[in-house]
């Protein structure tokens, strides 16, 4: 997905989403006031998705090198790095439901993050109690011990 599709399809996203989610706050009585920036919420929101997709291992690394040079001509109106980052909580709830509602339908195939997990040292294993039922001792790829 380009950047610009990506930019319309959040935008229209918001569109929808805002109203709902100011009626939402209003009868809940949590509305804040909340003062208009010079980046829209649609923009940060994007930003946001770009970093996701962009393989920066950092946001900072990400929006002061990436966003502020390469994709200058795709958002004129960038803010300094701190301002982007104070105002990320406000689209946190807007960002989950965006991503919520791009989920396809599930196929029955997952997938899962194999980090071994290492509950003990081996000299130890004997004195293991937490899930001694469940777990049991396995290898990783590289012949490491671990609890499955």
């Amino acid at each position: 997905m380009s950047i610009r599709d990506l930019s319309c399809s959040v935008d229209a996203f918001w569109r929808r989403f805002e109203p709902l989610w100011e009626r939402e706050l209003l009868a809940s009585g949590h509305r804040r006031r909340r003062r208009a920036t010079r980046l829209h919420p649609a923009e940060i929101l994007t930003i946001l998705i770009l970093f996701q997709q962009s393989g920066y291992r950092t946001f900072k690394g990400f929006y002061t090198h990436y966003e502020q040079i390469t994709l200058r001509h795709e958002f004129p109106i960038l803010l300094s790095y701190t301002r982007c980052v104070e105002l990320m909580p406000r689209v946190l709830v807007p960002l989950a439901v965006y991503l919520h509602t791009q989920r396809g339908v599930c196929t029955g195939s997952s997938f899962i993050d194999s980090t071994s997990l290492v509950v003990c040292h081996p000299a130890r294993i004997q004195q293991h109690r937490v899930f001694r039922v469940d777990a049991r001792r396995g290898k990783t790829s590289v012949g490491a011990l671990l609890w499955l």
